[in-house]
């Protein structure tokens, strides 16, 4: 039997959902909906980008836009951040960022917080006039798409934007394929350093040559089965296909009517392409391609460069680029200049300033990475001296400290109805107590720390130097917040998720458990004697050579100075930030999920 939503979804889905929130929106916003068929139209809404926000929040929801490999045009960032400004404002504070800003997403996107229904239309109105939308950001369908952040700017071996572009506006557009199994992610990286981490994608394109009727051929393989959640990580699998760039939309288009065809609607925690991909095989899933969806002969895998990858790959700095933060040559003899954004959230006011900068030094253009940071590209050798001096730099800078350059973290129970932690202003907090506390060795240049409120693991905990996932714990006869500390995952020639090392900490011991992991790690690293410069290993280097009982030992659980708020919300609060008896809570609490 298939799972209910398939039955709200086939009533209404897709574009025609549209025409009902606009009909909403003009009759009343959140009051227009029937009591009693809320829980379906907040279904149909996500395709839309429109999320009620969590049990307690009513009437409130969280937009979320789609930008293709995460490419905002000039005038974009600003019209995005002046929506977040006017539109994006809660009825309290968040003591950590204040109120109106946006967060930067894991697929190079923008979601915004504290939107009324009502305004919708008028959101609409200003993001569309310069080219921003929301279809098919949520939902069962296909999700931004990632990219190389920098594609068509930096070096390429393949070009990826014309494929980019056509799954954006041919595949993505196509309402006949809205309605997917569950959500799907497409990457398509044509860089060798891995940037669009197709190993974690549902289906992947990553750069490859092969020899073809005596010519060495560029063009993609592709994996197919990547994802993250649900303590169920499965690293894409090659699927054995090379493709030349003009077929390739054709063989990520067949995927696409294959599992939309074939895949399950049943079990929604088992119904995702990898598991789908791992029920049907790989062999099986190439014939029916080749059977019944792809009009031309495709070709076995050719050469990857995965043996070079160094995006979240666990490598030493030195060996290339691993997360465009920092200024980087453009194949035009430009520059672009990577800001860090930590835990991915922009004030309003600062994402406008942004946007003037990029427009006074670069060409307006800015580019989001698939880590929550931003990119100004365009930047010409005279112009940077004058942007690296800017104030906001001071504020969000190109050359970070090693836990804020690693740092990311999803949305919490701050708005999320299926978090079980406070994440952002919890890691903020974090950040600057280790800068403070943590010594680490000159050559770390970055540590990476990424905090996930659940198992759902939008902050792609499983991916991290340190892996944290939100619990809950008993502490003193009380529940209190908790995390699950994991080590050692990253993705790149060899992607590995990581290790849990402690489970349950309290969240007021669990900056004391990794500041004894950090402190351990640079005491007992390795150190190289093969360079002129002394190297020790990398975090992940160190964990794969370390015992996993020492990792255990080492993270050792202990009360500090570190002050943990809102450890026993526990979502019993309307908003975690706020005093109790808010007018926001006294609607009857809906339910939802991703």
């Amino acid at each position: 039997m298939a799972h209910k939503k398939e039955g709200i979804k086939e009533g209404c889905y897709g574009d025609e959902v549209r025409e009902h929130i606009l009909e909403f929106a003009a009759n009343g916003g959140f009051e227009a909906i029937p009591a009693d068929e809320r829980e379906e139209w907040f279904t149909r809404f996500k395709f839309w980008g429109l999320f009620h926000q969590r049990d307690g929040q009513e009437s409130y929801f969280m937009m979320r836009l789609t930008n293709a490999s995460g490419v905002l045009e000039p005038g974009q960032l600003r019209a995005i951040a002046e929506v977040a400004r006017d539109y994006a404002t809660g009825p309290v504070e968040n003591p950590e960022f204040g109120n109106g800003w946006l967060d930067l997403t894991t697929r190079q996107s923008v979601q915004l917080h504290w939107i009324d229904l009502e305004d919708v239309p008028e959101i609409w109105e200003t993001l569309e006039s310069v080219g921003v939308h929301t279809r098919s950001s949520g939902g069962d369908t296909m999700r931004n798409i990632s990219g190389c952040p920098l594609h068509g700017k930096a070096e390429e071996f393949v070009e990826s934007g014309p494929l980019l572009e056509r799954f954006e506006e041919e595949l993505r557009g196509d309402d006949e394929l809205a309605n997917m199994p569950r959500k799907f992610n497409i990457s398509v990286s044509g860089c060798t350093v891995g940037c669009a981490q197709d190993s974690i994608n549902d289906i992947g394109f990553e750069p490859a040559i092969k020899e073809l009727d005596g010519e060495r051929v560029r063009g993609f393989n592709v994996r197919i089965g990547g994802g993250l959640g649900g303590r169920q990580p499965r690293a894409a699998t090659p699927l054995d296909v090379f493709v030349r760039p003009e077929n390739a939309y054709a063989v990520g288009r067949g995927f696409v009517e294959l599992y939309h065809e074939y895949g399950g609607r049943q079990n929604r925690s088992k119904n995702r392409a990898r598991f789908f991909a791992e029920d049907w095989g790989m062999e099986k899933i190439r014939e029916t391609l080749q059977d019944e969806y792809v009009g031309f002969e495709m070709h076995t895998a050719g050469e990857d460069f995965r043996t070079g990858y160094t995006y979240n790959a666990g490598r030493p700095v030195e060996d290339g680029q691993h997360d465009h933060v920092g200024v980087g040559d453009q194949r035009d003899g430009r520059n672009y200049v990577g800001l860090s954004v930590p835990v991915g959230r922009l004030p309003a006011d600062d994402a406008v300033e942004l946007a003037d900068l990029a427009a006074e030094y670069g060409s307006g253009e800015v580019r989001l990475t698939r880590r929550q940071n931003p990119v100004i590209v365009d930047v010409a050798d005279d112009e940077l001296e004058g942007l690296l001096a800017e104030p906001l730099l001071e504020a969000y800078p190109a050359e970070p400290s090693p836990f804020e350059r690693g740092a990311m973290a999803c949305t919490g129970t701050e708005f999320c109805s299926i978090a079980l932690t406070e994440t952002k202003g919890r890691m903020a907090r974090m950040l600057r107590w280790f800068n403070k506390t943590v010594d680490l060795p000159d050559d770390v240049g970055k540590i990476k720390i990424h905090y996930s409120g659940c198992t759902a693991d939008c902050g792609q905990a499983m991916t991290a130097d340190i892996g944290l996932q939100g619990m809950r714990a008993r502490k003193n006869g009380e529940m209190v917040e908790a995390f699950d500390i994991g080590v050692g995952g990253g993705v790149g020639e060899d992607p590995s998720f990581i290790d849990w090392v402690r489970q349950r900490v309290p969240a007021d011991e669990a900056p004391g458990a990794i500041r004894n992991l950090l402190e351990a790690y640079a005491a007992h690293r390795e150190q190289s004697s093969q360079t002129e410069t002394a190297r020790g290993q990398t975090f992940r280097q160190w964990v794969d050579a370390t015992a996993e009982e020492q990792l255990v030992e080492f993270c050792e659980p202990e009360e500090t100075d570190f002050e943990a708020p809102y450890m026993t919300d526990g979502k019993q609060a309307w908003y975690p930030f706020a005093e109790a008896g808010s007018s926001a809570a006294s609607e009857t609490p809906v339910s939802s999920d991703d």
